[in-house]
């Protein structure tokens, strides 16, 4: 079966025809769909639109035509399937970041891992058994402004698609996340908002939980409030000791914020508002 090896995202005011519009386009333009599909968000009447195709592609003349036929406001990108480049930041905890390197490792994360910046030396001598760059940014002394900055420079040496918080602890300020909007991709447990503050499995220990789970979300300037990705639980009961809901918790969170990459990585989420469309 033929490959696609081109994805067009599209998201616009909603309007009769658009689907014969945008196939008409890439008809014209003589390559092969091989998937579409379609949603409208009907309380904002948003049209949203994920098609891949393969062939030879003329970026700009099919740019160029699809600017004539959707409404004005449309917000259009056309990519070709590659893997993106990203950075991920760290603190102490291993289990998302062993999940991503033995993924990129054995080449399932869809993207490359091109350096490793942690606020602590922890995971330091683990990244670079994958062979993977670790850079030591130590926030100790230092302001959050000064510290931000530091990672910042760092980051941009590898010019990243998408900057990814493997349980990185601490809180980017609006002047970071204004660098990579919609890009930087977090993941935390999904006790929040109900047990927040300290020892968060202790309170849910302690309240005998029945599920526990996590959240992988876009992160914006409201602290672990941006648009959601992936969520998923598991089951918990009253024969889990606090270690056994914590494990429990790190199992979900390194598959689900995995499963967000590969959503992301494939080109297949688009943001409107507050929340996602997601093409799976």
């Amino acid at each position: 079966m033929e490959q696609p090896s081109s994805v067009l995202l599209i998201d616009c005011a909603d309007q009769k025809g658009l689907v014969h519009q945008v196939t008409g386009v890439l008809y014209r333009q003589n390559v092969n769909i091989i998937g579409n599909q379609e949603f409208v968000e009907r309380e904002q009447e948003r049209f949203f639109m994920r098609t891949t195709f393969s062939g030879a592609v003329d970026e700009k003349a099919i740019l160029s035509e699809l600017a004539e036929v959707l409404p004005a406001d449309a917000h259009v990108t056309l990519s070709r399937r590659e893997k993106k480049n990203i950075v991920v930041l760290v603190t102490k905890e291993q289990h998302c970041l062993g999940e991503l390197l033995v993924r990129h490792q054995f080449d399932e994360l869809n993207a490359n891992i091109l350096a490793v910046i942690g606020n602590h030396e922890t995971l330091k001598s683990f990244t670079h058994q994958f062979g993977v760059n670790f850079h030591l940014i130590s926030h100790e002394g230092k302001s959050r402004e000064q510290h931000e900055k530091e990672v910042l420079e760092v980051a941009m040496r590898y010019n990243p698609e998408y900057v990814v918080l493997a349980k990185y602890m601490r809180i980017l300020s609006a002047d970071f996340v204004k660098h990579f909007p919609h890009r930087i991709i977090n993941i935390h447990h999904s006790f929040l908002p109900a047990f927040i503050g300290a020892s968060p499995y202790r309170q849910a220990y302690e309240r005998g939980v029945k599920i526990i789970g996590a959240t992988a979300h876009f992160v914006n300037n409201d602290l672990d409030e941006g648009p959601i990705l992936v969520q998923n639980v598991i089951p918990v009961d009253h024969t889990f000791s606090i270690q056994d809901m914590i494990q429990s918790g790190k199992d979900v969170e390194k598959i689900v914020l995995a499963r967000a990459l590969k959503l992301v990585f494939s080109d297949k989420v688009a943001v409107v508002g507050n929340k996602t469309i997601v093409f799976d």
